[in-house]
């Protein structure tokens, strides 16, 4: 009894370094924060209750701002968790310099954002690579970063850095997978099409949601880039809540900003309670 009570206590005041800085630097300042959404100003400012709330659900460019964020997730995520999985089904095989072909696909996680932003201004500047490209094959030149086709830049560079992380939880989850199981259904008849449905899907579900909350996180990561190569303000298609966000908090609007990180907090966490529902019932099933 003495020696598990000295345990304890050793664990303690090792995570107590950890557990203070937690508490300093995420849990107060988020209760901080919905105390600053319920109130008209940050300092010396009364309470105003779900006023703040109101105004940015009624704010058309705070509601533009959540149509794009959303609309970029579900076309960037599925998008990089379905090339991810691809990947690591081929490399999974035994094929020759798979290991450099890792290596290639995980290089972009690495890379500084300054340099990535450079590479990807060069590509799709309105004087740069692709459009060079298309003016020799006898095609008008494209505004990649002022138009519409902004969104789909985006997308593509998501992918481009999320690819890899992807591809390498993925390949985990098939390595845990036994052999034996492929085996019996290749004495079964079964082919490559029934495997991966009925043995290689369902087995990584577990795998797949993390993926998805990871990858739905990484999403948010993704403005530095963006903000470096088109601005505060970019085209309308690619105005994200992060954009939102950071124009008001140059503004030093905090109660109008406070309410809409509570109201994106909230989004993502029943998004998350969701998807843990559903893995946990889709794993139940299986089982």
């Amino acid at each position: 009894m003495k020696m598990n009570l000295t345990r304890k206590w050793t664990l303690f005041v090792f995570l107590f370094p950890s557990l203070l800085g937690f508490l300093l630097f995420y849990i107060i300042p988020f209760f901080e924060c919905g105390r600053y959404s319920l109130m008209d100003r940050s300092i010396g400012g009364s309470f105003v209750g779900l006023e703040n709330y109101i105004n940015i659900l009624s704010n058309e460019l705070f509601l533009m701002a959540l149509a794009n964020t959303a609309c970029f997730i579900l076309l960037a995520v599925p998008l990089t968790m379905f090339l991810g999985l691809l990947l690591a089904i081929l490399l999974n095989q035994k094929i020759h310099g798979r290991n450099i072909f890792r290596a290639v696909f995980i290089a972009p996680m690495v890379i500084p954002t300054a340099s990535v932003v450079l590479i990807w201004d060069i590509l799709f500047h309105s004087q740069g690579t692709l459009n060079a490209l298309l003016i020799s094959l006898g095609f008008n030149v494209v505004d990649w970063l002022n138009s519409d086709k902004a969104r789909i830049v985006m997308v593509l560079l998501y992918a481009w850095k999320n690819i890899g992380y992807c591809m390498v939880i993925f390949l985990g989850g098939l390595l845990k997978i036994p052999k034996e199981y492929y085996e019996a259904a290749e004495m079964e008849g079964a082919g490559s099409i029934s495997k991966l449905i009925y043995i290689t899907l369902p087995y990584l579900a577990p795998v797949s949601f993390f993926v998805i909350v990871i990858s739905i996180i990484n999403s948010f990561k993704i403005f530095r880039e963006v903000y470096l190569l088109a601005g505060p303000y970019p085209h309308e298609s690619i105005y994200t809540m992060q954009h939102y966000m950071n124009n008001v908090f140059v503004s030093l609007d905090y109660q109008k900003l406070s309410a809409a990180a509570y109201v994106v907090a909230g989004i993502l966490g029943f998004l998350i309670y969701a998807l843990l529902r559903w893995e946990n019932q889709y794993s139940s099933f299986n089982i």
